[in-house]
């Protein structure tokens, strides 16, 4: 955790509202939430199914709108940013570990981290040298040419995160990063996540109810009914 708690968190959210239609029936996925998570913190948003920890964590992501209130990431308001400056934050802030990898096919584990670098605009061969080492990073150095099909669902989520990281982004978010996983991959990955929190500071904040994940984070942010009832 950021010793200096007086700083401008990383991500800042103020009385934030979500509601939506659901068979011309309004569900309040969130109802005024306030939250700051700050540089170096792990944070786990957890709560029963509806309890509005996924939207929470993909509003913080800049994925989904909101109806009210007000979200800063690194010190920049997403509500009105254009769908061109909200994709370009995503891009050079936030990195992305999802349930389902979301890796593609066709790209080896390799070109599959080189490709957000390669939207960033970096050069072929800094791109080539700065995956490779993420990739080396989380086990996986060995593994690089080989395409997803070829790989557990573990070394699947080690490569998501190692895309995720590659880019140095102040935030990463991670929703249900477990959620096919075996219990002992589940803890490898909780481990690996530690210490990218530990080691190099990296800001975490994860949707789960997995209590594996819960236990790995410094801090656990409980939701229930789109409202965070514990803090702590």
């Amino acid at each position: 955790m950021s010793e200096n708690q007086n700083q401008t968190p990383v991500v800042r959210c103020r009385d934030v509202s979500r509601t939506y239609q659901k068979d011309a029936i309004p569900v309040h996925a969130l109802r005024s939430v306030d939250l700051d998570v700050h540089a170096g913190e792990f944070v786990s948003l957890a709560g029963p199914s509806g309890s509005g920890k996924s939207t929470l964590l993909n509003i913080i992501g800049g994925l989904d709108e909101f109806d009210g209130g007000s979200v800063q990431v690194d010190g920049v308001e997403l509500d009105g940013l254009s769908p061109a400056a909200l994709s370009a934050l995503r891009l050079e802030k936030i990195g992305f570990v999802f349930q389902a990898y979301n890796l593609l096919p066709v790209l080896t584990a390799q070109e599959n981290v080189e490709f957000i670098l390669q939207l960033q605009g970096i050069d072929k061969q800094q791109r080539r040298e700065r995956a490779a080492q993420a990739l080396d990073n989380l086990g996986l150095g060995e593994l690089g040419e080989r395409r997803p099909g070829e790989l557990s669902g573990g070394q699947q989520q080690r490569v998501a995160i190692a895309r995720a990281i590659v880019t140095r982004p102040v935030l990463l978010v991670a929703d249900e990063p477990t959620a096919n996983l075996d219990s002992a991959t589940t803890e490898e990955l909780l481990v690996l996540m530690a210490r990218l929190n530990s080691e190099q500071g990296m800001t975490i904040v994860t949707a789960t109810h997995d209590p594996m994940v819960m236990s790995h984070a410094e801090r656990q942010v409980h939701l229930s009914d789109g409202r965070i009832d514990r803090d702590g």
